[in-house]
């Protein structure tokens, strides 16, 4: 592997920008329908760990030639939150009075779910945007309280980070009702020839707010088809730009809870189980009939991989990237090594079939899969030209450099280990603010967080 920039268009490259996990990293089990989530809630975990393991992938990619960016993460405990709701005092009595009446909303303002930075936005390139600019709406999260918290942050740092305004545009954030319910890039997927040549965006929904086809039962849809409808509107996208297609109710209520838990897509590849879409060939043939490069459609049968399997390895929760001689790698987590018909597959199916994915890279991100989350998660895929990466603001493109001072901050300000109920230890808030305060100047990104405007 090597560098991923276009063998036609050399200054357009795809830039990941994971998100680096939070000091109260903790396993709470908030997200209902998220299995791996459910699963851990309330176990130990270990935040300085996983801030090593998010970084260690970064590091790993980056020298492999792969344009790798950093997003922070959220001020955690969002005590503002925990003032809006009633809670009074010092930092002190706000802490101790929430974990003895309302330990579960203690949970939720120390989620460390910003992380995945998947569902921090949608993106579209300029490329494909008529002004030519890079179009960014950040998810309102509203179907979960921890998430919710997360949008208005979120808009404050991709604004500082992508400020120039001949370069990129910013939308606001969707009604935070049930009717435009928007996970991010979660469920969006490009696809196209070339980074540099007109893409087509795969946007996936669970759910119709008005209206409705079938919807799942066990597990909640989080994507209505208003909101991905609301986005494209937004970015400009006219509908040969677009599909819309409806995640599979089965898959949901088997614990998919976003689309990239179960398919995967870059370049002219769609890598998908074939329990997907609720209609798998209706929506191939949308994506084949407004695509200007032929569709590489790689479908995984259940025969092959179980709905189970998929959901416990998160194979389809991996990265897929380009290279240079027109190849992919896929970067799955260490699950799907120790999954015999998982890894079977990926040899069987994947790297002996036609198709570009010639390599596969096992990373290990135990922490952030104990909280439901796989390598794709925590990454937010942006495609700039060599001019718009100029224009960038602060020092969020990974170097040897900002490595190294990155893991020296985590190793000064992370805890070791955590539980749910050192939550509301007050000294943990102390000690993220200074971390986070710390971090921005470090990235030099000015002040992001409601505490550094007073509030």
């Amino acid at each position: 592997m090597s560098d991923t920039t276009n063998a036609s268009a050399p200054d357009v490259r795809e830039v990941n920008f994971d998100g680096l996990v939070g000091p109260t990293h903790n396993y709470a089990g908030l997200a209902h329908g998220n299995v791996a989530s459910m699963r851990h809630g309330g176990l130990a975990s270990n935040p300085r760990e996983a801030a090593l393991q998010g970084l260690a992938k970064m590091k790993s990619l980056m020298d492999s030639g792969y344009a790798q960016g950093v997003l922070p993460p959220q001020q955690r405990p969002d005590l503002g939150a925990l003032r809006a709701l009633g809670f009074g005092g010092s930092n002190t009595e706000i802490l101790a009075r929430a974990a003895q009446e309302a330990p579960q909303l203690l949970r939720a303002v120390c989620s460390a779910s910003s992380m995945w930075t998947a569902n921090a936005a949608t993106i579209t390139p300029g490329f494909d945007a008529p002004d030519g600019r890079v179009h960014f709406t950040p998810a309102n999260l509203q179907s979960s309280f921890h998430r919710y918290l997360e949008p208005e942050t979120t808009g404050r740092v991709l604004a500082s980070i992508f400020r120039d305004e001949r370069h990129f545009a910013h939308h606001s954030v969707l009604p935070a009702t049930p009717a435009f319910s928007d996970e991010g890039a979660a469920n969006h997927t490009r696809l196209c020839g070339e980074y540099d040549e007109a893409g087509v965006h795969l946007f996936v929904y669970g759910r119709q707010a008005f209206g409705g086809e079938r919807a799942p039962q066990r597990y909640p849809a989080r994507q209505t088809l208003e909101a991905s409808q609301a986005i494209a509107r937004q970015h400009g996208l006219d509908d040969s730009q677009v599909v819309f297609a409806q995640q599979h109710p089965d898959a949901i209520d088997a614990g998919v809870f976003h689309n990239d838990v179960i398919a995967v897509g870059n370049g002219p590849v769609l890598l998908y189980h074939e329990m997907a879409f609720l209609d798998e060939e209706k929506t191939l043939e949308a994506l084949r009939a407004r695509m200007t490069s032929p569709l590489i459609p790689v479908r995984v049968p259940s025969e092959a991989i179980s709905l189970e399997d998929a959901v416990s390895t998160y194979l389809f929760n991996s990265q897929l990237l380009s290279n240079p001689d027109g190849s992919m790698t896929l970067v799955v987590p260490g699950e799907c090594q120790e999954n015999e018909a998982v890894w079977r597959t990926i040899q069987d199916l994947l790297l002996a079939g036609y198709n570009p994915i010639s390599e596969v890279t096992v990373k290990d991100v135990k922490q952030s899969m104990r909280n439901g989350g796989g390598p794709a998660c925590l990454r937010l895929r942006v495609v700039l030209s060599a001019a718009e990466r100029q224009a960038l603001s602060g020092r969020v493109l990974l170097n040897d450099a900002l490595y190294a001072d990155l893991v020296g901050w985590v190793e000064r300000h992370y805890r070791d280990s955590l539980t749910p109920d050192e939550l509301a230890d007050p000294r943990l808030a102390d000690e993220t603010l200074t971390a986070l305060d710390e971090l921005t100047r470090l990235l030099g990104i000015g002040n992001v967080y409601p505490f550094q405007m007073g509030s």
